[in-house]
């Protein structure tokens, strides 16, 4: 068999691979369902509660659906961007609902999307635990402080390896147009 028919063959067999990503990205949309289910409950506690509560109680049970929401844009932004960056494009350009940013979030942008996210979700727990600073202990609170301050500073070394690596042509993504070659 010539090296090229065996070059190319394994090529296609490599690019085919990506489609094993595919049960993952439903797996996640599955985790989302989970996630609306949770939300769901909480809004439930939240509505059933809210008038005998005490104000710190409803600012928390509103920074817990916030955060629950967060996750599950965070779920999305994972699904459409990963789905799209790794196995095939997602070819509903034409209907009314398509996100103006579905097809724009490379691997970079990713990147740092999900990095902002676990900041702000970081920072809603942060701030739930300052809300009711009596129930944990001082060391509970550092450990909190240091994971938050670890995700700001990844952030924005991430963000700044992005740009760095960016050679200053102005793309978002650190791969070659031509894949490298």
């Amino acid at each position: 068999m010539p090296k090229a028919i065996i070059e190319r063959t394994l090529e296609r067999g490599l690019f085919a691979s990506r489609w094993l990503m595919a049960p993952f990205y439903v797996g996640l949309i599955g985790a989302l369902m989970i996630l609306l289910v949770k939300f769901m409950q909480e809004l439930l506690h939240f509505l059933t509660h809210f008038l005998s509560a005490r104000e710190a109680d409803t600012v928390l049970g509103v920074l817990s659906l916030i955060d629950l929401s967060l996750a599950g844009n965070l779920l999305l932004i994972v699904v459409y961007s990963g789905y799209e960056n790794f196995v095939s494009k997602i070819d509903v350009d034409d209907h009314e609902d398509t996100p103006e940013w579905k097809g724009k979030v490379d691997f970079g942008a990713l990147k740092l999307k999900l990095i902002a996210s676990m900041v702000a979700i970081s920072g809603i727990h942060l701030l739930k635990i300052f809300m009711d600073i009596a129930k944990y202990q001082d060391r509970e609170i550092m450990w909190m402080l240091i994971i938050h301050v670890v995700f700001v500073g990844s952030g924005v070394a991430l963000a700044l390896m992005d740009r760095l690596t960016s050679h200053g042509n102005g793309k978002d993504s650190v791969l070659p147009e031509d894949g490298g070659h």
